[in-house]
């Protein structure tokens, strides 16, 4: 008889996701099979339609939701040696592969790690999307080195939280923005340029920045270039991705002429102030997890958790993280 679960399950392209029950996923050779505690809410949870077709990625439906988590390892593929069975662990699942929603999870060994000895597995759900995604930007394409100068908007978000702790423990100078309620927090994160954004613009009061990291986008971007000195680097995960990108990818020539001429302004503003603008779209990667999980045991970097729900009402803890303005991440447990 064919095991079953519950998941958060979208049946079809235009249909509101529900709990119900499926079966459970079958693991290939190189995959373990989790069973979930927790998972954190993200924003590409609410925007998966369009990120799998800008994306070029087949939707398979019924589809079910959910980015990243922390778990139980149960049972292990006949390739999948690197762990074993009981290890807690935990990851983001790759982009053409969701489905952390659900009681149970099988997942590549290879996006996973273990859970940092100092974390609950509720706290560490909150990690793997968010702190990829600011390890990504600033290791691997700001390549930020201590005593460098980086701006961090919107910093008391899931990914700017991380950020800022990523950003000074490599020792560098981190400006950032939050409401004056969020102040104190990012300042004991390691912020040491904090501003107010319903009081001041902080192209007005920034100069000769290092690298951005733009997690915000819109009028922010074009702004932020702005405060970058000559040869400074701006990555963005909230605008909109270059033909570069496209190329990367391999998502063919007509979306690669849709995102030139999309993020043409952006790119004609960098070229004219001498500085450069990317567009991230992490990835999966349990060696880069191993990097995070070295700076939470020595107490470099931390989750920060707004709510948590109980999966049976997740469709509220989506509702609540997409009204904005959530500090730090929002966990739904699954028991």
């Amino acid at each position: 008889m064919t095991k079953l679960m519950s998941a958060l399950v979208a049946a079809h392209t235009h249909s509101q996701p529900q709990i119900k029950q499926i079966p459970r996923p079958e693991l290939k050779p190189n995959e373990v099979l989790v069973a979930v505690a927790a998972a954190s809410i993200n924003p590409v949870d609410q925007k998966y339609r369009l990120l799998h077709y800008s994306m070029k990625l087949t939707t398979v439906y019924p589809l079910t939701l959910g980015n990243d988590f922390s778990g139980t390892i149960v049972a292990r593929g006949a390739q999948a040696l690197d762990f074993k069975v009981g290890d807690q662990v935990y990851g983001r699942v790759n982009h053409d592969r969701t489905g952390t929603f659900a009681e149970y999870l099988a997942i590549d060994q290879t996006a996973i790690a273990k859970v940092p000895t100092n974390l609950s597995l509720t706290a560490a759900a909150a990690v793997p999307l968010v702190g990829l995604t600011a390890y990504q930007a600033l290791m691997e394409i700001l390549a930020l080195q201590a005593g460098q100068k980086i701006f961090i908007n919107a910093g008391s978000g899931g990914v700017g939280s991380m950020a800022i702790q990523l950003a000074h423990a490599q020792g560098a100078e981190v400006a950032t923005t939050v409401s004056e309620r969020n102040r104190q927090l990012v300042a004991d994160l390691g912020a040491d340029h904090i501003s107010d954004y319903h009081q001041v613009d902080f192209s007005t009061i920034l100069h000769d920045y290092d690298a951005v990291f733009d997690t915000h986008g819109g009028a922010d971007t074009q702004k932020a270039l702005s405060i970058l000195r000559p040869g400074g680097k701006l990555v963005s995960i909230a605008n909109l991705p270059t033909a570069e990108f496209a190329r990367e990818r391999h998502l063919g020539k007509i979306r690669e002429l849709g995102f030139a001429m999309a993020s043409s302004q952006l790119t004609k503003i960098a070229q004219q102030q001498q500085v450069s603008y990317q567009f991230l779209l992490m990835h999966a990667s349990g060696q880069q997890l191993n990097q995070l999980t070295n700076l939470i045991e020595h107490q470099q970097l931390r989750p920060i958790i707004d709510r948590t729900y109980p999966f049976a009402e997740i469709k509220q803890a989506l509702d609540y993280a997409e009204q904005g303005h959530v500090t730090g991440k929002v966990v739904v447990t699954m028991k």
